[in-house]
């Protein structure tokens, strides 16, 4: 069962150095930003980027969105601060880049505070056999993140538009995040222009399980919002499993059309209750 039942259908990536787009971010339909110190910013602009994204969280102007914050790496010269600005700045999350081991995470979950929920980029081989352990490593683990370029290099493998050679850590990345209780989130599609090709990605993901798409451009935006809504027929059915269950006194098992209806089915048809109300609550 999720941790909690907020949206996170459309996660955008903000390059943390990036005025403009800090700003603009306040206005678009997504469900989280992931402020980004790490990729997105060279090496001169670290410290500028991590005074401007602790000045956009610090602002309250984003509304309901989660601010989830993407760290450099803590053996880098500049993670060991960056993580420390998290103590005071205490944004929504905080993102760890190409995490291998769960070991990575309680040296962040030992700096900050234990109310500050922590994710994970898997972007590794190691970090995909390893799932596992990183998504049960500690309480305070979120979700998962996968970094599909890095990921790609390190197996040497092409993304395909199948995504054919990736199957194996998509779901893998999946199983791990459900038997913790955590989100998961698919990785980026790279190219921007390519509308279609991002939609039938999207519901690839959500065939696969994931709860939600990464993504680069505010184009994408409303394509995986739609990708990872709860359909309306799968919101009636929902309900009616739920007034199936409630009508029959919570039993052991009911029938709903002729099929049967146990537990399990009730408590998927609430998580996806749920969330299609939190979706609506945003508007």
């Amino acid at each position: 069962m999720l941790k909690d039942f907020r949206p996170r259908r459309s996660v955008l990536y903000v390059p943390g150095n990036n005025a403009r787009a800090l700003d603009k971010a306040r206005t678009l339909p997504c469900d989280a930003l992931i402020l980004d110190l790490e990729d997105a910013v060279a090496p001169d602009a670290k410290e500028a980027a991590r005074l401007a994204v602790s000045e956009a969280v610090r602002s309250g102007a984003y509304g309901a969105r989660d601010l989830i914050v993407r760290i450099n790496g803590l053996d880098s010269p500049w993670g060991e601060a960056d993580l420390r600005a998290m103590v005071m700045l205490r944004p929504d999350g905080v993102l760890l880049p190409k995490v291998n081991h769960g070991a990575d995470m309680l040296r962040a979950e030992a700096v900050l505070p234990n109310d500050i929920p922590l994710w994970a980029m898997i972007e590794t081989a190691k970090g995909v056999l390893n799932a596992r352990e990183i998504a049960a490593c500690t309480p305070q683990m979120a979700g998962l993140v996968l970094g599909l370029n890095d990921l790609s290099k390190d197996l040497r493998v092409e993304q395909t538009p199948d995504r054919m050679a990736l199957i194996y850590a998509l779901s893998a990345c999946v199983l791990a995040a459900r038997a913790a209780g955590l989100v998961v989130l698919d990785g980026v599609y790279p190219n921007i222009k390519d509308l279609d090709g991002l939609a039938a990605q999207c519901a690839q993901g959500r065939a696969l399980g994931f709860d939600g798409k990464t993504l680069i451009h505010p184009a994408s935006i409303e394509i995986a919002n739609k990708a990872f809504s709860p359909s309306i027929d799968a919101v009636e059915k929902a309900r009616a499993i739920v007034a199936a269950w409630q009508a029959s006194g919570s039993a052991g098992v009911t029938t709903l059309d002729g099929e049967l209806i146990e537990a399990l089915h009730v408590q998927q048809a609430q998580e996806l209750l749920a969330i299609d109300q939190k979706i609506r609550e945003q508007g």
